[in-house]
Formats: C-alpha cells, sequence, structure tokens
C-alpha cells in the first residue's frame, strides 16, 4: 500500500484531497425513487386493455344495443376496473385529472346514441362526441359534434362529492341560465335543456374514464387531444 507522506529532504507533503466536484454523489432515496418510477411506470390494469378490446368494434355502443353478451363482457371488465382501484378512491377531487376534454368511446346512452345513428337522415355524420369538464368552474357541456361547423350541445352546472361522485344539474334546476342548442357554422337553433342527477366516476387515470349515472348508463371516454372550447 503506497503512503500518505511522501518524505523529500526531510519535509512531510501531503497529498491534496480529492476536490469535491470530483466525488461520486450517491442519490438521495427520494431521488432515486423517482428515477426508478420513470424506468418502471405503473402499468394500467389488465382490465383496461380488456375493455378498450371489447368496445374497439362496437361504433362507440351501436353495435352493443343487439348483443347482450359482449354488452355483459364489457360490464364486467368495468366491474373489474372499478375492483382494481379500490372503494375508497377518490376519482373527483383531482380537478386537473377531472377536468378537460374527453371523448366517447363507448356508452349506453339512448339518447347519444340515438343522434349519432340518425345524423345522415339530416345529411351529415356524426363526428366526436364529447364531455368537457371543468371542475374549478363548475360546468359540464356534453356536444356531439357535425363537421365542419355543426354542434348539438347541451350545458350544465356540477358539483363534486368526492370520493365518486359528480351531481349534475342541466337546465331549469340551474340558479343560472344553462341551455341546449344545435348550431351550424352562421345559425343556431335553441332546444329547453332537461335533466337532473348524477355520476359515479368508476375508473379514471391519465388518460382514461369510464362513469355509471344515476340511469345505470354507462360511459368510457378518452382524453381528447384537443380541447372544445364551445
Amino acid at each position: 500500500m503506497a503512503p500518505l507522506l511522501s518524505h523529500a529532504a526531510g519535509q512531510s507533503v501531503a497529498i491534496a484531497p480529492i476536490s469535491r466536484g470530483r466525488q461520486r454523489l450517491v442519490p438521495k432515496p427520494p431521488a432515486a425513487a423517482a428515477f426508478l418510477r420513470g424506468l418502471f411506470p405503473s402499468r394500467p390494469p389488465p382490465a383496461k386493455a380488456d375493455l378498450l378490446r371489447l368496445i374497439a368494434d362496437q361504433r362507440r355502443g351501436l353495435e352493443t344495443q343487439s348483443d347482450p353478451s359482449r354488452f355483459a363482457d364489457i360490464v364486467s371488465c368495468i366491474d373489474a376496473l372499478a375492483a382494481s382501484a379500490g372503494p375508497d378512491v377518490d376519482t373527483v377531487s383531482d380537478a386537473a385529472k377531472l377536468s378537460g376534454t374527453w371523448r366517447l368511446l363507448w356508452t349506453t346512452e339512448r339518447e347519444q346514441l340515438f343522434i349519432v345513428q340518425n345524423a345522415p337522415v339530416f345529411r351529415t355524420a356524426a363526428g366526436d362526441v364529447l364531455q368537457v369538464i371543468d371542475v374549478p368552474g363548475g360546468a359540464l357541456n356534453n356536444v356531439i359534434t357535425f363537421p365542419p361547423s355543426g354542434a348539438f350541445v347541451v350545458d350544465g352546472d356540477i358539483e363534486i362529492q368526492p370520493p365518486q361522485r359528480v351531481n349534475f344539474r342541466p337546465a331549469y334546476d340551474c340558479y343560472r341560465f344553462t341551455r341546449a342548442k344545435l348550431r351550424g357554422s352562421n345559425w343556431e337553433v335553441p332546444f329547453p335543456p332537461f335533466g337532473k342527477g348524477w355520476f359515479d366516476t368508476v375508473y379514471l387515470d391519465d388518460d382514461f374514464r369510464v362513469a355509471k349515472d344515476i340511469r345505470g348508463d354507462y360511459l368510457v371516454v378518452e382524453r381528447a387531444p384537443y380541447s372544445w372550447n364551445g
């Protein structure tokens, strides 16, 4: 082993210490944990992939109306997703997570499916079907688009009740005016708004949400790659 001190001309010369800049720094535990999470991100539950597969060819729910076996399989997947999240998981208080423009993938809501199915009668076709939620602003908009410039829009108010429930009060049950309308590029036809109730968000992640409403209808949506601003 080499000596720490060398002897020259009767003098002791200490070897210079290693500078801090050249020392190997060991990450602190929190930083290391974050680094590992980045390398190994959490995987979505298997039921999510199963659900997406089951609804992929269902034309947003139109095909499911006449296929009770497929409907049962889809509901079974939704139940499995809800169970994977846990019974007490708060899926609605995180405004940043719940707020945004959500695009319909599948539903059992008859009114929406009726409009989507019968749009060709009016020489048009339904585009994206959206649910736009603004938790801080207490607003909910249901939108069926008719490209290039048409839309059927229902405006409403919402109230959050953690851990899962969202109360919605479209129409006359609000203390402020809300409305429904069918509009084109340069025209608009008002409709009387209607309905009130609630929906439970049974599963929510950064880009995917599943809800069940007061009537037992289901809604499966993905976060849209754009924002709808009316």
